[in-house]
């Protein structure tokens, strides 16, 4: 069986309010009319003017080098590892916990500046929407979920507590929309839950709980590539991912054994779940989505399966919660006979592109997207590693990172944005068993 485990805003260099530099255009001006009065020495015609114009000119230079100044160049990246004897598809985990990389914004180049110790497994990391708080999914038998407050001035973390998630081997989780509830998938125990977010950021008990139920798809996926011997997860119920639509009205839910992506309405007055009409979506047998995400429209969805190594389109209703299949195309280039595994879908920033990892082919394939939400395969690029966990494309868009998880490393990729394609940029990042990279503030 293969464990599913597998971010987060930044904020800009500040602009000028309209007229900014109006005040300096005044003092410039001064300074001029002042030189005005010199004579043909240099020297002031009123001597009594020397100290004013100095210290006119001395008041003026810190205004000046504060418009001159560069804006950041660089942005605070987090790294969530496998860190337990039992780590993924039952191998030792290598990791520490949760590292703090600084990443350069014209290289990419991934600096270390510090590993905050979580031996158990936090595979998968999401903020808040101000990006004050982390949040970690602990990927154990005794699954939970960790809470730690982020210094916005250096991006230390602080633990402020850790809550059972509701189930064994949380593979993901995500924050609502609203900042009040984070809501986790436990892979091994079927479970979803959420979790309320209190005053000072820390978790508590659940709200709610909900256990998959339904029957299980056969082990062998239907639109599986020919020879392929992709199983993993149809043996019993596995919540793979959950996540809340942009409104934040409705909660959606992956299940990889059950064939189906749930849609719960949610309440977020009281942080509880209760069922569609439809209550879920089905993918074809086997298939065995495992992530999805939104079009920054809020109007498509595309979806990852697992098994099947196929990517769906929906259009999403956000009116009624419910969702519409319109395509499905390979994550695999054409031809591609075997066994592979997908692991991660994005949609870059620019909204422009589609980008899928797979795991033994070991590739990121990305996909245009047309104006009906279609998608069309544009190029593949090899993941310089083994296991592609996931991968996160930084929020200017300019580069995306792949965690391999075999290779104990994490690969830089510049991204063109024209044509969605991937060049690597040489640089590896050691890591062990890296499982998510996510972005906060700039540094």
């Amino acid at each position: 069986m293969i464990s599913m485990a597998c971010g987060a805003g930044w904020y800009p260099a500040r602009r000028l309010p309209t007229g900014a530099g109006r005040p300096v255009c005044r003092v410039a001006k001064r300074v001029t009319r002042a030189a005005s009065r010199l004579d043909y020495t240099g020297a002031p015609s009123n001597p009594e003017e020397l100290i004013s114009r100095r210290s006119l000119i001395q008041g003026l230079l810190p205004a000046t080098a504060a418009l001159a100044l560069p804006p950041r160049r660089s942005i605070l990246a987090y790294v969530g590892s496998y860190s337990s004897p039992q780590g993924p598809e039952g191998s030792h985990g290598n990791g520490q916990g949760i590292y703090l990389f600084q990443m350069n914004l014209e290289t990419g180049a991934l600096t270390p500046r510090e590993v905050f110790p979580n031996g158990a497994n936090p595979s998968w990391l999401a903020f808040d929407p101000p990006g004050t708080h982390l949040y970690t999914a602990n990927e154990t038998a005794d699954g939970s979920v960790s809470a730690y407050s982020v210094d916005r001035a250096n991006g230390q973390l602080t633990l402020l507590n850790t809550v059972g998630s509701e189930g064994a081997g949380p593979a993901h989780l995500s924050v609502h929309p609203s900042g009040k509830w984070v809501l986790v998938a436990n892979y091994a125990g079927g479970t979803v839950a959420v979790l309320p977010i209190l005053s000072r950021g820390e978790l508590g008990p659940a709200t709610d709980v909900k256990h998959d139920q339904g029957p299980v798809g056969p082990a062998h996926a239907a639109s599986a590539p020919p020879g392929s011997f992709a199983i993993s997860g149809h043996d019993s119920v596995h919540a793979h991912m959950i996540q809340a639509d942009p409104a934040g009205r409705f909660v959606l839910a992956a299940d990889l054994a059950l064939d189906r992506i749930l849609i719960w309405k949610f309440d977020a007055a009281r942080g509880t779940l209760s069922a569609n009409d439809p209550p879920w979506v089905a993918l074809p047998p086997g298939d065995g989505p495992r992530h999805f995400t939104f079009h920054p429209n809020g109007r498509w969805l595309y979806s990852l399966q697992e098994e099947a190594s196929t990517l769906a389109t929906f259009d999403y209703d956000a009116a009624r919660g419910s969702l519409t299949p319109k395509q499905t195309v390979s994550s695999l280039p054409k031809g591609f006979a075997g066994t592979s595994f997908t692991s991660e879908v994005r949609v870059s920033p620019d909204a422009r592109f589609v980008y899928a990892a797979n795991r033994l082919h070991d590739t990121i394939a990305w996909f245009s997207i047309g104006d009906d939400g279609g998608l069309t395969f544009a190029g593949e690029e090899w993941t310089r590693g083994d296991y592609p966990r996931s991968f996160t494309i930084d929020p200017t868009g300019g580069f995306l990172y792949t965690c391999n998880q075999r290779s104990d490393a994490i690969a830089c990729f510049r991204v063109n944005r024209k044509t969605g394609a991937l060049t690597f940029t040489g640089q590896y990042t050691p890591v062990g068993t890296p499982a998510i990279i996510v972005f906060g503030r700039r540094a």
